[in-house]
Parts: C-alpha cells; sequence; structure tokens
C-alpha cells in the first residue's frame, strides 16, 4: 500500500472508529499526531527550547505505526498530554522509557486551534472523540485488540471522559492517571475567586482556556463525567498523584471512589519526594511507578528526596519564553 493511500486510509479510520460509531459533536477536527522524533529531556523547560526551534515533534520511541505488540506487552500505550501542552512536552522522558522497556507508545496532539503551537485548551468533549480516534488509529495499526492509556492532568481526564461517556471501555485495558483532575480543581484557589465575580468564570477562560474552565471542581463537565460512578465495568483504573499538588486541591479530588480503583499518592510510596502537579511527568520515581504500573514484573522505584516545588520554575519560565 503507497504511503498516501495508507495515510487516508487510517484518517477515514481515525474519523470513523473500528467499534460501535459514536455521534461526532460540530467542530470536531481530527487529532494532529506529531512524527518527528525528539530527545529525551530532563523537565518542561528542556522541551519547551526544543520544540522552539523544532516543529511536529513527538518523543523518542512514540507514534512507530509498524510497531507490532508482543506476548510481555500486548496492549500499546496512548499517552494524553495535559493543558496547554503537547505529546512532547509533558512525555519527552516516560515514553522513550516505556519504548526501551518493550511498549509499543503512541502520543497524539489533542484539543488544538488550526494553526496553534501549543494543544488541551479546546472543548473536553471533543478532545475526547480525538482521543478515541487516536485509539482506533492505533489499534487498526498494531492488531492489538485493547490500549492502555496514560493521562497526565487534563489528559487523564480526556481519556477517561472517553472510556467512561463515549464507549472506549471494551477497548482498555488499563487507564492510568497522572494527577488527575479527577473531581475537578481550584488552580491555586483561583476558581472558587472567578466563580463568585458575575462573569468571572467567562473572564478566566479568556485568559487560561476554555478547556481549563472546564475542569474546575464543580464545573458541567466533571458533573457529567462522574455522573453515575466514576469508573466503569472493563478497564483497571488508577490515579497517581501528590498530596502537594498546585492545582487540585484538596489532593483527595484526585482520587478515584468507583469499584475497583487503585489510588496511589506518591507520598505513601516515597515520603521524601514532595513533587507537586507540574513535575508529576519528569519525576524520575513517579516514572519508574508508571512503569511498575503497567508492567509488575517491572523493578521497584527508587525513592529518592525530591524538594518541594520542584518543577514550577521551569514550567514559568517556558510559558513565559
Amino acid at each position: 500500500m503507497g504511503k498516501a493511500v495508507l495515510v487516508a486510509a487510517l484518517a477515514v479510520v481515525a474519523i470513523l472508529g473500528t467499534g460501535a460509531a459514536q455521534a461526532v459533536p460540530s467542530g470536531y477536527r481530527p487529532p494532529e499526531i506529531p512524527t518527528q522524533p525528539g530527545p529525551p529531556q530532563s523537565d518542561h523547560l528542556g522541551a519547551a527550547s526544543y520544540l522552539k526551534t523544532h516543529t511536529n515533534v513527538v518523543p523518542l520511541g512514540a507514534n512507530d505505526f509498524g510497531c507490532k505488540p508482543t506476548a510481555a506487552h500486548p496492549r500499546p500505550v496512548v499517552l494524553a498530554h495535559g493543558t496547554d501542552s503537547s505529546a512532547y512536552s509533558d512525555y519527552s522522558a516516560i515514553a522513550p522509557q516505556l519504548a526501551a522497556a518493550g511498549f509499543c507508545v503512541f502520543a497524539l496532539n489533542y484539543g488544538g486551534s488550526p494553526g496553534a503551537q501549543t494543544y488541551g485548551t479546546e472543548d473536553v468533549v471533543l478532545s475526547s472523540h480525538q482521543i478515541g480516534a487516536f485509539v482506533d488509529q492505533v489499534l487498526t495499526a498494531t492488531g492489538a485488540s485493547q490500549v492502555d492509556l496514560v493521562g497526565f492532568s487534563q489528559g487523564a481526564t480526556v481519556t477517561r471522559f472517553y472510556v467512561n461517556k463515549l464507549g472506549g471501555a471494551p477497548k482498555v485495558g488499563q487507564w492510568v492517571g497522572l494527577a488527575s483532575p479527577s473531581y475537578g480543581g481550584v488552580m491555586y484557589g483561583l476558581v472558587p475567586v472567578v466563580e463568585a465575580v458575575p462573569g468571572g468564570l467567562q473572564a478566566f477562560a479568556r485568559v487560561t482556556s476554555l478547556a481549563a474552565v472546564q475542569q474546575a471542581q464543580g464545573s458541567e463537565i466533571m458533573v457529567e463525567l462522574n455522573a453515575g460512578g466514576d469508573t466503569v465495568p472493563g478497564p483497571k483504573y488508577t490515579t497517581i498523584g501528590s498530596t502537594v499538588d498546585e492545582m487540585i486541591q484538596p489532593n483527595s479530588n484526585i482520587a478515584l471512589r468507583g469499584p475497583g480503583a487503585e489510588n496511589i499518592l506518591l507520598q505513601d510510596r516515597c515520603p521524601g519526594d514532595l513533587t507537586g502537579h507540574f513535575h508529576m511527568v519528569y519525576d524520575p520515581f513517579v516514572q519508574q511507578l508508571l512503569l511498575n504500573v503497567l508492567d509488575p514484573s517491572s523493578p521497584a522505584p527508587v525513592c529518592r528526596p525530591v524538594m518541594l516545588g520542584t518543577g514550577i520554575p521551569e514550567v514559568i519560565i517556558a510559558g513565559n519564553s
């Protein structure tokens, strides 16, 4: 099959899906699938610096559509980034580690406006449909029957919305939420303040993004996502959260309350690791813990101290440079 024909066929699969048809809402656009491998980074600032001079970047080892799952790792891993971010920015370190461990790894850029350089800013429901389209594309390419989903921050929200509300559960073996805003966040305590001001949330959306506001504690989207139970039968659900998460307070809002969910607090496993929200995907212990969740036969994480606030200056500099 010629390359152009293959791309066209995969695009049709991405739009139509391989399972039960889901109504695609108005305004839907297919997700962007980066293809140019970039080197691993140690933090968000390093990733942001690389992205300034490189476009269409994907983490090293991800989006090899010729990858075939093995008996040891039969389910491809699909990674979903957070708000105002990208696949490379959030997973430049994790994806190469998973690929080196023998997983087929895939990552998309979802929720971007036309011509955007950053993603995860648009309507959460539309982004969830993009997740579903990408999962179908991965299943078709690899021949697997299920994937494992890993979502960081908003990535946890859109992947869980796909699983719970868009019929994705039969296609998912494991769902893992890193710093998952399972019951919404208050974002440094700003949400209650802006909610108290008439028109405050609309103004907040203009200076942040629609997706950010939709993930606020008590928002219509978060209520809908958890209505009838925050888990559904089939997938295994795991959250990995921190007691010092800057965006999600109380930190108990990270935990799922449905049957079968496992909620891991980072400080229960490594008390000296004070990683919060933003550094979660670049924390070595969390990276090893994620690998252990996806493959329990992998080595146990090694606990090392991490200072409170680690990663926050890098995120601030990256977002303003």
